[in-house]
């Protein structure tokens, strides 16, 4: 493996994880500015999205960047024209008839998102389908010739310009007291034009570079059904272990609107209520971006050691993920329970909706294994299992949805979701562990967790005391940031006081490692 695949993988990974954090953070200014109904519309139909862009797009980045290895390693110039001409009309297919089955169906999906006033948003957002899956096509071109480097920067270009536009356009039609209908639908042409960026700037780098296809023979239909069997069958099975957890909350956007009609509430108030909800899983998401990208360079390396049939490497990969895994998830899960009220108030402005965030906020500790255990099943082939785990997750999301919210209300979202991730972390953590007998449970895994304890304990008690409805929004992320800090501080103390982490994985962290050495010398 060249040092160039191996720098370009690292960038990839950072770039992944700063699209990740760029598009959980923004929903915190979106619903300041646009208010709970705009974001409830956001978050019902943006699931629904993401499953078509998945089955519009997963795979094919991959199965080309795969077949184009394979025939640059025979020189076959003329099948590396072939995959990538294939792959563009597939793209440009798949693209137009995800577009027209959304735009179709429209008033149908709309009605089980929770009324007409998502239709607008849903038809402007599927948009972006008739460019996503081209775009993709240049990723896994230049991916086929181990340069990641414009998947990177296209990443990040459409993320930021993604975000950027949604929150200008936002401001505007706010000011201008547009209709919630409106704003939603508006915000959503965000994400045409951060793709439509990020497909002008890879078809400028494509057309610059040396690795452009060269024209040998005709292309021919012949052709193009040959190369499509084959890119559809491994792009495919690729797309269904990824659609999987976006179903996930695809079920939230259908189940939870008939739920809440069902308890009682109307269209307006269903719409309220799902804006109050999503704050709880943005903060899941960026809970668990972190520790989900940390962990992420770890896990090819489980695919390569089983190739070689290297079962004790392999076991002690899997135990380091985990091990770190706890170490972020556990102090991240109990700081969010602590600090519901005081961060409800500080980013979102009031405190509705408390209990459904302090309980999501803590379901992103199982949200993370869940994530672990998906990848580690993906890194030993058993990606099929991995997917059908995810599709019975699915299964028993939508059963506990119906139930739990018709008895509890809002408040049986958040439960049925704590309950499902639980299940699916056992069931994954049960099918890696009967593959390769890893201890699931250690003696540091203890200490991790009696520090997070008791660090929550700590900085969540005194806002037991305080009148926290009186403050102000300053007051409340005040407190939040000095609680956060100090948090910090004492959980990195009583961890490495109670040896709930070793000095190797404590160096091995980019910025920590570093301070805990300096530390150690001056010791």
């Amino acid at each position: 493996m060249s040092r160039t695949f191996i720098k370009s993988t690292f960038i990839l990974t950072i770039a992944t994880l700063v699209s990740k954090i760029l598009g959980s953070i923004f929903q915190i200014p979106l619903q300041n500015i646009a208010g709970d109904e705009v974001y409830g519309i956001f978050n019902l139909v943006y699931p629904v999205y993401m499953v078509a862009l998945t089955l519009s797009v997963a795979g094919i980045p991959v199965a080309i960047s795969k077949l184009i290895s394979e025939a640059r390693a025979k020189q076959e110039e003329r099948e590396i024209r072939d995959i990538f001409l294939t792959a563009g009309i597939l793209g440009i297919l798949f693209g137009i008839i995800s577009f027209l089955l959304i735009y179709v169906f429209s008033p149908q999906i709309a009605v089980l998102l929770g009324g007409e006033s998502t239709r607008l948003a849903l038809i402007i957002v599927s948009i972006t389908l008739l460019i996503a899956p081209y775009m993709a096509v240049y990723r896994g071109y230049f991916q086929g010739y181990e340069d990641m480097k414009p998947t990177a920067i296209s990443q990040v270009l459409e993320q930021f310009v993604r975000v950027a536009f949604i929150l200008v356009i936002a401001y505007v039609l706010v000011q201008q007291a547009r209709s919630n209908e409106m704003i939603a639908g508006g915000i959503m042409v965000g994400s045409s034009i951060g793709a439509l960026c990020s497909l002008f700037f890879l078809r400028v780098i494509f057309q610059k570079s040396s690795l452009k296809p060269k024209k040998t023979a005709k292309y021919t239909f012949q052709t193009f059904k040959k190369v499509s069997k084959t890119i559809l069958k491994i792009s495919l099975p690729i797309c269904v272990g990824a659609i999987t957890m976006a179903l996930l909350k695809f079920v939230d956007s259908i189940t939870l609107p008939y739920s809440l009609k069902a308890f009682g509430y109307q269209s307006e108030e269903i719409l309220y209520l799902s804006g109050i909800y999503a704050r709880g899983t943005a903060l899941v998401q960026i809970a668990t971006v972190v520790s989900s990208s940390i962990v992420l360079p770890i896990i090819p390396l489980i695919t390569g050691n089983l190739l070689k049939n290297k079962w004790k490497e392999t076991k002690a990969v899997i135990v380091k993920a985990h091990h770190i895994s706890h170490f972020i998830s556990w102090p991240a899960a109990f700081g969010l329970l602590a600090l519901t009220l005081p961060l409800n108030l500080a980013l979102f402005r009031d405190l509705e909706g408390s209990t459904v965030l302090a309980i999501i906020g803590f379901s992103s500790l199982f949200t993370s294994f869940t994530i672990l255990g998906t990848g580690i099943l993906q890194g030993m082939n058993r990606a099929n299992l991995a997917a059908f785990i995810i599709i019975g997750g699915v299964l028993v999301k939508i059963g506990t949805n119906l139930l739990f919210i018709q008895l509890f209300g809002l408040e049986g979202a958040a439960i049925s979701t704590l309950v499902v991730y639980v299940l699916l972390c056992v069931v994954n953590t049960y099918f890696i562990w009967r593959e390769i007998r890893f201890p699931i449970w250690q003696r540091q895994t203890m200490m991790i967790v009696l520090s997070s304890t008791i660090m929550g304990a700590i900085v969540g008690l005194p806002t037991l005391y305080f009148n926290i409805s009186s403050w102000g929004r300053w007051q409340a992320l005040g407190y939040s940031t000095v609680a956060i800090i100090v948090g910090g501080i004492i959980y990195g103390i009583l961890v490495i006081l109670l040896k709930g982490i070793d000095r190797e994985t404590l160096q091995s962290f980019p910025v920590i490692g570093k301070l805990f050495q300096k530390m150690r010398r001056r010791a």
